[in-house]
């Protein structure tokens, strides 16, 4: 395997102000998804891809080099992850580091560890296009998610007939924390396209991702404790 780990930190966030360098449990956010990587990964190896002065400023005072200054064009709110991971390969590559395994791990995820990390990877071969991260979701569609009709009713989101949630399909829902991709795959189609996945399990606080204020203030209340 020749990895690369790629860490998306884009300095504009509407949910929480600065989110990526915001202050956790005395840490910037993002530093908690750095040392995950580098429990596993050699630095060289992690690429924090940013169009942001600060954020720049801010890892590299973790002693990790940012290898680029991602361009203006790819840090808006309608830039795509799939652009962002594919501008990295490519910037490694001119350099004549050739990856054919992409380790994306978003800096939201600040309870994701390295042991996870190494236990995705150990999920992976050439045979499947991804190992994603996911948790047992408590909406399940076939008992209580509902849809509203061409009537205005709400129907179940998927029919069955299921009396108790126990005996409803397990379905699981992705957290965001973990990525292993074939390379070859991503520079074929976006993600989205992928259609041979696998799932690396992890628990509810483990999965916790961070996009809203009250997502922060439940991550410093399980920091605290």
């Amino acid at each position: 395997m020749k990895p690369l780990v790629v860490i998306p930190a884009r300095g504009g966030s509407k949910g929480i102000p600065r989110k990526n360098i915001k202050f956790l449990g005395g840490k910037p956010l993002i530093q908690y998804t750095i040392e995950a990587a580098r429990e596993v990964f050699d630095d060289p190896l992690i690429c924090v891809s940013t169009e942001d002065i600060e954020i720049k400023t801010v890892v590299e005072s973790l002693g990790l080099k940012v290898p680029f200054i991602r361009p203006s064009e790819l840090a808006s709110d309608t830039t795509s992850t799939y652009e962002v991971l594919i501008h990295a390969i490519k910037h490694y590559e001119a350099k004549g580091y050739k990856p054919d395994t992409l380790i994306l791990l978003q800096p939201t995820s600040p309870f994701r560890t390295g042991k996870h990390i190494l236990e995705s990877i150990q999920l992976f071969d050439y045979n499947c296009e991804m190992v994603v991260s996911v948790k047992i979701t408590k909406s399940n569609p076939y008992y209580i998610l509902f849809e509203e009709n061409k009537d205005g009713y709400l129907i179940k989101s998927k029919e069955a007939k299921i009396t108790r949630r126990q005996d409803c399909p397990l379905v699981y829902e992705l957290n965001g924390a973990i990525y292993v991709i074939k390379v070859d795959s991503l520079k074929a189609k976006p993600l989205t396209e992928f259609t041979k996945l696998r799932k690396f399990i992890m628990d509810e606080k483990s999965s916790h991702d961070i996009d809203t204020f009250f997502d922060w203030e439940l991550a410093e209340l399980l920091i605290k404790r």
